[in-house]
């Protein structure tokens, strides 16, 4: 859809609104039909469901304020314009430019960050204005594609951080969605990957569909043999602060504990057993720009399986009768793509 004089008659769109937790609706808002200086009106193609939509309609996520237009794994096509028509990935994380990480190039990590769909509202809906700078290229990909590339950047994000190499024994905690993108890109680093869930059904999806096979259930305290002396990093992607915890002992000497998920409750380890193995906490939040350009170059080279990361394309219509069922059936699910 580009931007023409007949949208004037357009007055309002369809946004996928969680009202409060558990209640997801379908609301009617005003169509934008103007953009700030700087912004651009993106019509928005494909929305990608990920772990933080689920929290927010739990009520876990720690950084969010009801009612919100959810939405933050987003494709789109400008919608004026000379550029209008491009395909664009949209980052979703909306920086102030002049705190001091944004001015150490770090503005994923803003002070004053804007996540859509989290701290203000989202793209699940027709239109959206987005900084000119938030929206990249996309050429080569898929609308599928360009909608998945935003959750694969937090685990390229995430291995860029840990700074994974072929001389690392890598655990991610977690084979959901946001897991399965850090172990993919610390597999593309060359490091030697396991993949640990307490949900069998995860655990063959990531054998299934991305040729993971060094899987462990929950019982890795009880690890032994080469194993017994620990991972290099340990990549946390549960969102769970006991599973957390229980990923401190299973860092090797020289070691780093990776968080990738975002929890509310406080997170404690052993001091002494911390300092033995001199090991680090490293926090890893959103990506940056480039791991978003690394994502689209692993796409367009085919060394990230995106047909088969898809488990099925929704009709934003149906969403609201079918949110409940993706909640409860997520362990079944990698990555649900909703279209307006």
């Amino acid at each position: 859809m580009t931007l023409t004089d007949t949208d004037s008659a357009i007055a309002t769109m369809t946004c996928g609104t969680c009202l409060e937790p558990g209640r997801f609706v379908l609301e009617r808002r005003a169509l934008p039909l103007e953009a700030p200086e700087g912004w651009v009106l993106v019509d928005i193609a494909a929305i990608g469901i990920c772990g933080t939509d689920y929290h927010i309609h739990e009520g876990k996520h720690p950084f969010l304020d009801y009612p919100r237009v959810i939405g933050h794994e987003l494709a789109g096509h400008i919608a004026s314009g000379p550029d209008a028509g491009q395909l664009v990935v949209v980052n979703p994380y909306i920086s102030c430019g002049t705190c001091r990480a944004c001015r150490r190039g770090k503005p994923n990590c803003c002070a004053a960050i804007q996540v859509l769909g989290v701290h203000r509202d989202g793209g699940m809906c027709a239109r959206i204005a987005v900084p000119r700078g938030n929206l990249y290229p996309a050429e080569g990909l898929s609308v599928q594609q360009a909608a998945m590339v935003e959750f694969l950047a937090i685990g390229a994000h995430a291995v860029a951080r840990a700074g994974a190499g072929p001389e690392d024994r890598v655990l991610v905690v977690g084979a959901g969605p946001i897991g399965l993108g850090t172990a993919l890109f610390a597999r593309l680093a060359g490091a030697e990957v396991h993949l640990s869930d307490r949900s069998p059904e995860r655990l063959d999806l990531a054998r299934q569909l991305c040729g993971f096979d060094l899987l462990h259930g929950p019982d890795l305290p009880a690890i032994s043999g080469d194993l017994a002396e620990g991972f290099d990093l340990v990549f946390d992607a549960t969102g769970n602060a006991q599973a957390i915890e229980a990923g401190f002992p299973l860092l090797a000497h020289g070691g780093s504990s990776v968080l990738v998920s975002v929890v509310k409750e406080d997170i404690s380890f052993a001091d002494s057993e911390f300092h033995k193995r001199e090991a680090r906490i490293i926090g890893s939040r959103n990506a940056l720009k480039a791991d978003f350009e690394k994502v689209m170059e692993a796409m367009r080279a085919g060394r990230i399986p995106t047909e088969a990361l898809i488990s099925d394309v929704i009709a934003l219509a149906d969403l609201p009768e079918r949110f409940d069922n993706l909640v409860a059936d997520r362990d079944s699910i990698v990555k649900i793509l909703v279209t307006p």
